[in-house]
Protein backbone atom coordinates (compact mmCIF):
# COMPACT_ATOMS: atom_id res chain seq x y z
CA UNK A 1 0.00 0.00 0.00
CA UNK A 2 1.64 3.14 -1.10
CA UNK A 3 0.22 6.83 0.21
CA UNK A 4 -0.30 9.95 -2.15
CA UNK A 5 2.53 12.11 -1.85
CA UNK A 6 -0.01 14.79 -1.68
CA UNK A 7 -1.46 13.62 1.38
CA UNK A 8 1.64 12.47 3.09
CA UNK A 9 3.08 15.93 2.95
CA UNK A 10 -0.26 17.46 4.15
CA UNK A 11 -0.59 14.71 6.83
CA UNK A 12 3.43 14.97 7.90
CA UNK A 13 3.31 18.62 9.02
CA UNK A 14 0.05 18.44 10.85
CA UNK A 15 1.49 15.52 12.82
CA UNK A 16 4.58 17.58 13.80
CA UNK A 17 2.99 20.56 14.42
CA UNK A 18 0.37 18.48 16.59
CA UNK A 19 3.22 16.70 18.53
CA UNK A 20 4.63 19.90 19.20
CA UNK A 21 1.73 21.34 20.81
CA UNK A 22 0.92 18.09 22.81
CA UNK A 23 4.76 18.44 24.29
CA UNK A 24 4.40 22.01 24.74
CA UNK A 25 1.40 22.27 26.60
CA UNK A 26 3.00 20.26 28.91
CA UNK A 27 6.71 21.21 29.03
CA UNK A 28 5.88 25.07 28.50
CA UNK A 29 3.09 26.00 30.47
CA UNK A 30 3.89 23.46 33.61
CA UNK A 31 7.92 23.60 33.29
CA UNK A 32 8.60 26.49 35.38
CA UNK A 33 5.81 25.07 38.06
CA UNK A 34 6.09 22.43 40.48
CA UNK A 35 4.25 18.99 39.60
CA UNK A 36 1.93 17.64 42.14
CA UNK A 37 3.70 14.94 44.49
CA UNK A 38 0.69 12.55 43.46
CA UNK A 39 1.44 13.28 39.36
CA UNK A 40 5.28 13.13 39.86
CA UNK A 41 4.84 9.60 41.25
CA UNK A 42 2.91 8.46 38.75
CA UNK A 43 5.57 10.19 36.20
CA UNK A 44 8.36 7.60 37.11
CA UNK A 45 6.31 4.84 36.25
CA UNK A 46 5.72 5.86 32.46
CA UNK A 47 8.84 3.98 31.16
CA UNK A 48 8.21 1.14 32.49
CA UNK A 49 4.95 1.16 31.82
CA UNK A 50 5.34 1.67 28.14
CA UNK A 51 8.22 -0.28 27.47
CA UNK A 52 6.50 -4.03 27.82
CA UNK A 53 3.72 -2.66 25.71
CA UNK A 54 5.85 -1.70 22.87
CA UNK A 55 8.24 -5.80 23.61
CA UNK A 56 5.57 -7.51 24.34
CA UNK A 57 3.97 -8.15 20.56
CA UNK A 58 7.71 -8.62 19.18
CA UNK A 59 7.86 -11.40 21.49
CA UNK A 60 4.23 -13.31 21.92
CA UNK A 61 3.50 -12.27 18.10
CA UNK A 62 7.12 -11.77 16.10
CA UNK A 63 6.82 -11.03 12.00
CA UNK A 64 9.79 -12.81 11.89
CA UNK A 65 7.89 -15.86 12.42
CA UNK A 66 4.38 -15.01 10.93
CA UNK A 67 2.91 -14.15 14.55
CA UNK A 68 3.44 -17.16 16.14
CA UNK A 69 5.34 -17.50 19.38
CA UNK A 70 8.94 -18.63 19.16
CA UNK A 71 11.14 -20.57 22.04
CA UNK A 72 14.02 -18.38 21.19
CA UNK A 73 12.23 -14.83 21.83
CA UNK A 74 10.86 -15.96 25.08
CA UNK A 75 13.84 -17.00 25.93
CA UNK A 76 15.63 -13.80 25.41
CA UNK A 77 12.91 -11.92 27.43
CA UNK A 78 12.93 -14.24 29.79
CA UNK A 79 17.02 -13.95 30.48
CA UNK A 80 16.59 -10.20 29.61
CA UNK A 81 14.08 -10.01 32.72
CA UNK A 82 16.41 -11.87 34.83
CA UNK A 83 19.38 -10.08 34.31
CA UNK A 84 17.54 -6.83 34.58
CA UNK A 85 16.27 -7.68 38.33
CA UNK A 86 19.05 -9.04 39.23
CA UNK A 87 22.06 -6.70 38.22
CA UNK A 88 19.80 -3.50 38.14
CA UNK A 89 21.60 -2.88 34.44
CA UNK A 90 19.61 -1.75 31.48
CA UNK A 91 22.33 -2.39 29.39
CA UNK A 92 23.54 -5.80 30.97
CA UNK A 93 19.92 -7.18 30.45
CA UNK A 94 19.79 -5.99 26.62
CA UNK A 95 23.13 -7.72 25.90
CA UNK A 96 22.34 -10.93 27.79
CA UNK A 97 19.07 -10.78 25.79
CA UNK A 98 20.57 -10.33 22.50
CA UNK A 99 23.24 -12.93 23.01
CA UNK A 100 20.61 -15.50 23.92
CA UNK A 101 18.66 -14.89 21.26
CA UNK A 102 21.21 -15.01 18.88
CA UNK A 103 22.43 -18.18 20.43
CA UNK A 104 19.09 -20.21 20.23
CA UNK A 105 18.41 -19.40 17.02
CA UNK A 106 21.80 -20.39 15.92
CA UNK A 107 21.07 -23.47 18.02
Amino acid sequence: MTIDPTTFWIVLPALAIGTYVIRLSFLGVLGDRPLPEGLRRALRYTAVAILPGLVAPAVLWPTATGGQTDPARLAAALVTLAVGIATRSVIGAILAGGVTLYAVLWL
